[in-house]
């Protein structure tokens, strides 16, 4: 491996398997370092494609997202480290696939529980075609004040405590990711920072090792010193022993070895790492930091010692003048995300959107401030919940089975009415269900299904002025306008309509008033003197009932029922109940497998 620097402030990176908060951390630390460019040229999540937007700074930027590893490599070709995210299961193999890149020289793998036969083969791969693995197990690594692997060093503020913003004159590597943040932030303080740190992961196989990173690190002119922090289990800390004697490192090597407590136990402990047991005297962290001793790299006697040792050495190496003392630099606000900033009560923002029917952000969905689980244990109906989110309010149960009766008698009217035949046609034309029901929606308006509310509008207006319905029709009358509600193309006065019949018979049982209702009878009276197909119609009976339901209840201001009336909710009752009927529709002819429709010439006149 050995080598040089791996990461530089113009490194870019492909991220694999979507996650929101380590690649903003990454931004961040770009925008903290003072980078052009963000380190994240790519995201990769398998199976989707698109843009993710993120802040780069307070800039909202857009992130190209690929659906596999090849595609984002052939993308982004100046991008050569692979973040992977991927789960134990996945991990090897999608790794292996990057590592086949030409592009890419790094793969860090975050996951633990790697097999270690996949991890064997990588290792093998990568070597044989120089190329560098970080983990498993691992958080990262990162170059200060240039690139960031994921959630290396955690937090924004733990970033500035220990001055990786800008690069320092340490190179350190740890198996541990944890005890990483710890130890930047203890060379922090004793000395003039980080340059790079490399976390290699907690298993028993890393992808690369303690010792090929404190080669590459002896390589590295901006690198003066190294810290190495082991532990004990396994033998790599005995190839750094072997590389001190041999020469090979001309700079000075701090080391601990942690688990000197082991001994303290009577049986063998398992330690948080899968590496972390001592298969032997070897493998104690006693033996390894006598060899790492003998062979020339300062060990201190405790890990509580560390720190004096660390800045024992730096300060030797200034006092040598191989370290100047590097010009502190303030590093840039990073903005906080709105909802961070709310919470914290720093700021104020306005909503965009106002509900007043249901909340989503409890244990359940609330309707109107009633739970679901309590609508379905009250056993209630579609005709309550409509009370619920309509009307804000619990209705009585015969005004909810008035609702139920007006959604059953209007769910259809056979196949040739105006809505019904649109849905038709358009489902012969090989159309989804949400279009063919929106095709036969869209006609409803005055002249199909959409008189209700104009209906409700005009008896209202004309009894609570007190007009006779002589004077209520003959007016409608002068002013050029058909009586809304009144009227039918087959239903005469000797042929009523079942359904207005149904509707009366409901109201005169159960509503405490039908004041409206008469009044809308008396009108039919008059209308029908003058024509025999002048009946009151569904709608007619609809609008006036509802107009009952509304005063009689005693739960609404004459303010509210105007404004019910003036919204379209009674026209909404009509919408709902057709959109049954429709959508049956949609499913007779699809189900017929009917093909595309054609309108007869025999049924057109051609005219000029």
């Amino acid at each position: 491996m050995a080598s040089g620097q791996l990461f530089s402030r113009t490194t870019q990176a492909l991220f694999y398997n979507y996650k929101q908060l380590p690649i903003q951390r990454m931004l961040d630390f770009d925008f903290l370092c003072g980078r052009e460019t963000p380190s994240v040229a790519g995201i990769i999540n398998p199976g989707s494609e698109g843009f993710q937007k993120l802040f780069f700074g307070q800039e909202e930027i857009a992130v190209p997202v690929h659906s596999a590893i090849e595609a984002a490599c052939a993308a982004h070709p100046t991008a050569d480290v692979f973040i992977n995210f991927a789960s134990f299961r996945s991990a090897a193999a999608s790794s292996m696939a990057a590592l086949k890149q030409p592009t890419i020289r790094v793969v860090a793998i975050i996951a633990e529980g790697v097999p270690e036969s996949d991890t064997k083969q990588l290792i093998a791969f990568a070597r044989a075609n120089n190329k560098v693995v970080i983990g498993p197990a691992t958080v990262g690594g990162i170059q200060a004040g240039a690139f960031r692997i994921g959630d290396t060093a955690g937090t924004i503020d733990n970033i500035i405590e220990c001055k990786l913003y800008r690069p320092g004159s340490v190179g350190f590597v740890s198996k541990s990711g944890g005890m990483s943040n710890e130890m930047y932030n203890t060379i922090a303080r004793v000395t003039d920072g980080i340059y790079e740190g490399i976390a290699i992961g907690g298993d028993v196989f890393p992808g690369s090792t303690l010792s090929d990173h404190v080669l590459r690190f002896n390589n590295i002119p901006q690198i003066k010193m190294m810290v190495v922090l082991g532990e004990l289990g396994g033998r790599d800390e005995y190839s750094l022993v072997e590389a001190l004697k041999q020469g090979k490192i001309n700079k000075p090597v701090v080391a601990w070895v942690s688990g000197t407590c082991a001994r303290l136990f009577k049986s063998e402990v398992q330690f948080g790492h899968a590496g972390a047991k001592s298969g032997g005297e070897m493998e104690s962290a006693q033996a390894k930091n006598q060899a790492l001793r003998d062979a020339g790299a300062v060990v201190p006697t405790s890990y509580e010692a560390f720190e004096a040792v660390i800045k024992e050495t730096f300060e030797k190496l200034v006092e040598d003048g191989q370290i100047c003392p590097i010009k502190e630099v303030e590093p840039p606000q990073i903005p906080e995300d709105l909802n961070t900033a709310i919470k914290s009560g720093k700021v104020r923002a306005p909503t965009h959107i106002i509900s007043t029917i249901s909340d989503d952000r409890g244990e359940e969905p609330c309707y109107a401030g009633v739970p679901m689980s309590s609508i379905v244990e009250q056993g209630l109906g579609v005709g309550d919940v409509i009370s619920l989110l309509w009307f804000k309010r619990s209705l009585p149960r015969y005004c909810t089975k008035f609702i139920e009766i007006c959604i059953m008698l209007c769910a259809d009217h056979g196949p040739c009415v105006s809505g019904a035949h649109n849905t038709i046609v358009t489902a012969r034309a090989g159309k989804d269900l949400v279009s063919c029901l929106v095709s036969g929606l869209l006609t409803i308006g005055p002249r199909f299904g959409g008189a209700i509310d104009d209906a409700a509008r005009y008896f209202k207006d004309a009894y609570d002025r007190g007009l006779t319905p002589y004077e209520f029709v003959e007016s409608m009358k002068k002013k050029g306008i058909r009586v809304p509600g009144i009227g039918h193309r087959i239903k005469r006065g000797d042929n009523r309509d079942k359904r207005v019949e149904l509707l009366q018979l409901f109201a005169r049982t159960n509503f405490p008033s039908v004041k409206y209702m008469e009044y809308a009878v008396q009108v039919e009276t008059y209308t029908l003197s003058k024509a025999n197909n002048l009946v009151l119609n569904v709608d007619g009976a609809i609008g006036s009932l509802f107009l009952d339901l509304l005063a009689g209840s005693g739960m609404f201001t004459k303010p509210e029922i105007d404004e019910i009336v003036g919204i379209g909710y009674l026209n909404g009752l009509f919408v709902l109940a057709r959109s049954i009927g429709l959508i049956g529709h949609t499913f007779d002819q699809k189900r017929l497998k009917q093909p595309l429709y054609r309108h007869p010439w025999e049924d057109v006149l051609y005219t000029k």
